[in-house]
């Protein structure tokens, strides 16, 4: 069985992503500079597939799968994704 996303909201420091197994993961929005700085309107203008979700206009696309792995934004400098 694949897991997906189903939902993603969003607090001050934290996006929050329900998967259809019924796990809520927690993730840093530190993690993922282009979603960090975004407004709560370009936040929520998510697309879900059924490996992950993509924000068009923030250019930003997260796997379910790097997110059960714990990697955030892979596109980071190595010396970054170490802090």
């Amino acid at each position: 069985m694949s897991i997906s996303a189903t939902e993603v909201r969003f607090d001050d420091a934290t996006m929050w992503v329900s998967l259809s197994d019924g796990r809520i993961l927690g993730v840093p929005l530190a993690w993922f500079p282009r979603l960090l700085p975004a407004s709560p309107a370009d936040l929520l203008n998510y697309e879900l597939s059924s490996t992950g979700i993509h924000w068009e206009d923030l250019d930003e696309d997260i796997s379910v799968a790097g997110l059960l792995a714990g990697r955030g934004d892979q596109t980071r400098p190595t010396a970054l994704a170490a802090e």
